[in-house]
């Protein structure tokens, strides 16, 4: 099914978000994912994270930029606050497409920040 990693030696934190991001997005296309996880291990916000919280918020990132309007809303003059709560529905069919059972809510975008570029 997927190649990615399921296992992660002690200490070897790209495999234990790749970990992460598999129980995360269980159907997301192997090379999205290495693009998520590129993100986690680049963000100077997500290095010292929680592999899971590093892999959720790279992944939300992703699907934001990615896969909704976000940045088009940017561009038109919407400030983030708004351009988040318009593509809400986007992301989280994107989530659910790549089999995340958790969701991004109103309130988690207002908190997160870290892997925002």
């Amino acid at each position: 099914m997927s190649k990615r990693p399921t296992a992660a030696p002690p200490g070897d934190r790209r495999a234990m978000v790749a970990a992460a991001l598999e129980r995360l997005a269980p159907r997301m296309p192997d090379f999205e994912a290495e693009t998520v996880l590129d993100r986690a291990m680049r963000s100077p916000g997500l290095r010292l994270a929680l592999p899971e919280n590093a892999a959720w918020l790279a992944l939300t990132a992703f699907a934001r930029h990615a896969f909704t309007d976000y940045d088009d809303l940017l561009a038109e003059g919407y400030d983030r606050d708004s351009a988040r709560h318009f593509v809400l529905d986007q992301m989280n069919a994107t989530l659910t497409e790549w089999g995340s059972r958790r969701l991004v809510s109103e309130e988690d975008e207002a908190e997160d920040g870290v892997a925002e570029s």
